[in-house]
């Protein structure tokens, strides 16, 4: 292991960024507010059980490129209006699959999955595995399956 790499923070850590990232975003898109002073408002807020790191490498960078994020999802996103939540996690999960790769898909599609189950419409979480299967070939090709 290289010496700049840094130390692996327990699953649980990475989940409550996801989490906090999904509730950052879903603040967000209902009140269009500066993203700098929901991030803020919500690190006063939070527990230690967060990775602060992960969720400053998500919410800052989602809020900033939701156009990007949404044109990548076009090819796969059915032209519904999705809710606030469905949005938000499918932001999160295709910036994850194109900006992380250093997490596995699978991991970015059941974490958002799970994010959808716990959050969202009864069977938002099945729109949001659908989509992002789709996604994950388009995105990290080789991993998932298609080169």
């Amino acid at each position: 292991m290289s010496g700049a790499s840094q130390p692996r923070r327990p699953p649980s850590r990475r989940r409550g960024a996801r989490r906090l990232a999904l509730q950052a975003l879903y603040q967000w898109i209902l009140s269009d507010n500066d993203p700098r002073i929901i991030a803020r408002q919500l690190r006063e807020d939070a527990g230690s059980r967060i990775d602060w790191d992960y969720f400053n490498r998500l919410f800052p960078a989602i809020a900033d490129g939701r156009r990007e994020l949404e044109e990548q999802l076009a090819p796969v996103l059915d032209p519904r209006k999705l809710d606030p939540v469905e949005q938000a996690v499918l932001w999160l999960g295709t910036f994850e699959l194109a900006r992380l790769p250093e997490t596995p898909y699978r991991v970015v599609i059941n974490e958002s999955v799970e994010l959808a189950r716990v959050f969202g419409a009864t069977d938002g979480h099945k729109y949001v595995n659908a989509v992002l299967d789709k996604l994950a070939p388009i995105l990290r090709g080789a991993e998932a399956g298609r080169n």
